[in-house]
């Protein structure tokens, strides 16, 4: 990847996380990032494609932080909702980004509902992977059941409402052991 397009990811990633997608415009991504706009098109022929970059961007990262939490079963799925809450309740969380992008672009069938589409689909496969190595008689409705506590958390957790996200992941852990 070059320079100035990882510079731009950056820059995107800060902003649409924290001020949202629709709220900032490529020239600002543009004049903070420090390139200049034929740079921009050379890299995305649209703000969407660089919106889909940065979701992109961040399933990767969030893929291979939870694949590579050791373990499997019940005491992985245990530490990655440690994780979520640690992360959720902590200084700077503005939700998750997933849920934030799709709010903010309604239609199914667009490119950033399907990367968060996406998402989900893994997230709850990675939770029924590990809740069939558990042993757990019902993985599939159980993951989805971590799936929603998953978008709750970060939900609650956005809006700084920890109590609310320790709460949730007890009630969810106690019913998949």
């Amino acid at each position: 990847m070059s320079a100035a397009r990882e510079r731009l990811l950056d820059t995107a990633t800060r902003l649409f996380y924290t001020e949202g997608v629709h709220t900032v415009g490529i020239d600002r991504i543009i004049a903070e990032a420090g390139i200049a706009k034929a740079t921009f098109y050379r890299h995305f022929k649209t703000k969407e494609d660089l919106v889909v970059a940065y979701l992109q961007r961040e399933y990767a990262r969030q893929r291979d932080a939870l694949e590579s939490v050791p373990g499997e079963g019940f005491t992985t799925i245990t530490t990655i909702f440690d994780t979520l809450r640690d992360i959720s309740c902590g200084p700077g969380f503005r939700g998750c980004p997933f849920l934030n992008a799709a709010v903010e672009f309604p239609d199914p069938q667009h490119p950033v509902r399907r990367v968060v589409d996406e998402y989900r689909a893994w997230f709850r496969e990675l939770m029924a992977e590990h809740l069939r190595a558990g042993g757990h008689p019902a993985p599939d409705d159980a993951a989805r059941a971590l799936l929603l506590t998953r978008d709750g958390v970060t939900i609650s957790g956005g809006v700084g409402d920890s109590d609310t996200v320790r709460a949730g992941i007890r009630a969810a852990l106690v019913h998949i052991a």
